[in-house]
């Protein structure tokens, strides 16, 4: 168990939608989460986080191997999958690689699948960035929503908080100030908006590290 007054650790995986892309740092949803948390009174590190843009699943094992994090984690977080879905890998591959990645962030958070969340894919169809490329918006949702289906049922077989996101991503998620100037990456509103869903469940992941001793 952690000493008295010792930061509770926070470890984010993914990709461009956790590193923030275009946003700072302060604007980056894993930060905006820990902020939330010590609004609530929570005693929470900066996250450590573990992400790329334009990584798949295969390439965040890659740069977990890379970064090597010393856990356990009383946090974990995982939101990855849309490059998977950009470069048209397949469910078959996603599931698998997710399930091995999902089992990692477990294993960082010492076993305790209750110290973890994943978050859905969120939804770019709708983006500038999307009509520019002349994408088939019902097309991508379609593929996402598949996608999101595969993490989730993951997630449920490992006891695994699973947030939607996507329905936030699609509610006003192409308006100016919700993205970046590429637009495509969000910006810092609409990591707020994913901050608050996800909030309930990383207080609630953090409660259950503190029944089950893990170390902060």
């Amino acid at each position: 168990m952690a000493a008295p007054g010792t930061p509770l650790r926070y470890l984010a995986l993914g990709d461009s939608y956790t590193i923030g892309e275009g946003v700072a740092p302060e604007q980056r949803w894993p930060m905006q989460l820990v902020d939330g948390l010590r609004a609530h009174g929570w005693n929470v590190a900066p996250p450590q986080i573990i992400a790329t843009t334009g990584w798949t699943t295969d390439e965040l094992q890659a740069g977990i191997d890379t970064a090597a994090p010393q856990g356990p984690f009383a946090l974990v977080s995982l939101l990855i999958g849309v490059n998977n879905q950009y470069r048209g890998r397949s469910l078959d591959e996603y599931g698998a690689q997710f399930d091995t990645v999902l089992q990692r962030a477990i294993a960082f958070a010492g076993g305790h699948a209750a110290c973890v969340l994943a978050l859905s894919i969120p939804d770019w169809g709708l983006t500038p960035f999307a009509r520019a490329q002349d994408g088939d918006a019902a097309q991508i949702a379609a593929q996402i929503d598949a996608f999101n289906s595969v993490a989730g049922d993951r997630c449920t077989a490992r006891a695994v908080r699973f947030v939607d996101i996507t329905a936030i991503s699609r509610d006003g998620g192409d308006a100016v100030d919700m993205l970046i100037d590429d637009g495509l990456h969000p910006s810092g509103a609409m990591y707020a908006r994913w901050t608050a869903a996800a909030l309930p469940a990383a207080r609630d992941a953090l409660g259950a590290a503190g029944s089950v001793d893990t170390i902060a």
